[in-house]
């Protein structure tokens, strides 16, 4: 679990933003966010192909750009 030590000359605003990084880091929202409702095994088989499916094709982009540019 994320956790900051605040020393007595710390400025609030700054210990909130290094919780928060850490929080976000940890992927505690996500998973609480991932958590709240039950998911069909079907739909997030569905989604992880979507999800697969998204970075295949974000690769083949980045190789296609770089082939157009190797003239």
């Amino acid at each position: 679990m994320p956790g900051v030590r605040v020393d007595p000359e710390d400025d609030f605003e700054f210990a909130l933003k290094r919780f928060r990084k850490q929080v976000e880091r940890a992927g505690v929202i996500s998973e609480c966010r991932r958590r709240e409702a039950y998911e069909k095994p079907s739909v997030a088989r569905k989604r992880k192909e979507a999800a697969a499916r998204k970075r295949l094709m974000k690769r083949l982009r980045r190789i296609r750009r770089r082939e157009m540019r190797d003239y």
